[in-house]
Parts: structure tokens; sequence; C-alpha cells
């Protein structure tokens, strides 16, 4: 089970009690997978709407029988290549079909005031073309969470809606139809948090938790990895030094302390400055005032120069 199929399992199991509530998620619902068609010539006033899981599908149907005592029948199909599944097409085109939309319509995301309602469309947009994906392994993608609108209105009147549930997402086009985007770890688990998508939230956090866990480690090692950098490139520095002391016969008339330290940083060009000391049997900080003292009479010839 991916984990969009694990938020569409949370929200189906609550069924929502209040009229309007059932009303914002029939609205959402229809403004992403479905359709009206009013005065046409020649055609029946009907709202439709397409989807290829067989949960959601009862669930809306549920809805729109306890909404208004209508059933809804199948007037198409077609197979969706990509997920190997038929997609089902249920209509309702009675007498009082344009009524029915109209009540619904009332409830899409631009008129929503109420909390409550507000998110019941979420659930119900996330329900007709919610999608969200997490990291995983080693793979780049990170966290995704968006919504598929047919008409841009709705999108942008969805994502103003969601500014008031302070979730911030984008809009981008994709082909003809607008998608309302979030990529940020804390939206995604606030929306979480909102759906009470419980079982999903748990997973959610235990995939944050073990990917903050790995991003530490690997700025741990990249801090490793640039420390060791530093160190070649100082070691780089001092050798060349030391070997031009000695060949200027500085060195030789040098304390022996001295002497030992350039020696032994020329022999082990690769020690890190704890290791060279180990080496020596000398404290790191008394190693580094030696090699700083070297350095110091090397500049202090270039100065007389």
């Amino acid at each position: 089970m991916n984990f969009t199929e694990k938020i569409r399992k949370d929200i189906l199991k609550v069924m929502p009690e209040s009229r309007s509530s059932r009303l914002a998620m029939l609205a959402a619902f229809l403004d992403t997978s479905g359709y009206c068609v009013f005065g046409v010539s020649g055609k029946r006033d009907e709202f439709s709407f397409t989807n290829e899981n067989e949960e959601v599908t009862e669930f809306f149907l549920t809805i729109v029988d306890r909404l208004f005592g209508v059933s809804m029948s199948v007037t198409g199909a077609a197979r969706d290549p990509k997920h190997g599944r038929d997609k089902l097409t249920f209509t309702y085109a009675g007498d009082r079909a344009r009524e029915y939309a109209d009540v619904t319509a009332e409830y899409s995301a631009v008129n929503l005031e109420e909390e409550t309602a507000m998110r019941a469309y979420l659930k119900g947009a996330f329900l007709g073309s919610g999608s969200c994906t997490l990291p995983s392994g080693i793979a780049k993608t990170g966290y995704h969470l968006e919504f598929v609108f047919p008409v841009e209105d709705d999108a942008v009147s969805f994502c103003e809606m969601l500014d008031r549930l302070q979730l911030i997402t984008s809009i981008i086009p994709r082909g003809e139809k607008h998608v309302v985007y979030c990529k940020h770890r804390e939206t995604i688990s606030d929306f979480l948090g909102m759906m009470n998508a419980q079982c999903a939230l748990k997973t959610f956090e235990e995939v944050a938790a073990a990917r903050e866990e790995s991003n530490n480690s690997n700025r741990k090692e990249n801090c490793d990895a640039g420390n060791a950098d530093k160190t070649a490139i100082a070691s780089a520095k001092q050798i060349r030094l030391f070997q031009v002391l000695k060949a200027e016969g500085v060195l030789s008339c040098l304390p022996y302390s001295l002497q030992e330290a350039a020696e032994a940083r020329m022999a082990h060009p690769t020690y890190s400055m704890q290791e060279l000391a180990d080496y020596l049997g000398v404290s790191k900080s008394c190693l580094n005032h030696r090699l700083r003292k070297l350095m110091q009479i090397k500049t202090k010839e270039e100065e007389n120069i």
C-alpha cells in the first residue's frame, strides 16, 4: 500500500455526519473529478464524476444518496493503462440535477468560511485527485503533496482556502489541468493532522525521523570530509616550508623539538594533528605550538629578505 492509499483509507473511515460537511466533500470531489452539463441543447441536465477506486466511489455514492435521496448510474467505463484499472463514470440526470448541483456548488472552496467545512472540502479534494509521496531509500525525491483541478479558478480558490487554514501551497499548470502542490514537510504534517489521518501521520513521522537522522549523518560526514581537506591543505603548506628550511640549512640550527616536529610532518604528510601528536608522544596543543613556531620562523626569514 502506497502512502496516498494510506491517507485515503484514513479519510474513508469516517462518514461526515453534518449536511454541510457532506456538501463540502461532494463539492470538492466534483471540482476535482466531476463535471456538470446544464442548459445544453439536446442534452439532459446532469452531474457526473469519474473514479477508479471502488471504496471512494461507494463513499460518494452514499453521500449523494444521503443528501438528495437519489442514485447515480454507471454511464461510461475506460481502462486506465497507467494503473491497470477501470475508470467508471457515474451520472445523475434526474429532473432536479441542476438544483442539486447548485446546492453543492455553494460549498465550493471559494464560498467556505467555517473551518469544519474547509476541512471536509480538503478531504473531498484529496479523495478526488490528491496524492502524496514520501522520500525513500537513496532517492533524491522529497516530500510531495498535490491536488489536480481541471479548472484554474477552482485551483486558485482552493489554494486561497488552504492559506486560510495556514497551509501554504503553490499552483502550476500541467497540460490542460492545474496542480496545487506543497513540498514542505511541516505543511504536509499539518495537512495529515487536519485530515485526522492518524495511521498515515504515524508513518509520515517515522519516515521524517529516519530522514532527519540520515541527513544529520550526512552532514557529519561532509563536515569530517571538509576538515580532512583542510588538514591536507595545511599539511602540504607546512611541508613545502619545512623543506625550504631544511634545504637552506635553517632547520638544523633550530632546537631539537622543532626539528623533530618538522621531520615528522614531512615523513607523515597524511597524518592528522592528533595522529602526528600521538606519533611524537606529545599533546596536540604542544605539537600545534611547535608547528606554528616553525611557520613563524619562515615568515620572519621572508620579511628580512
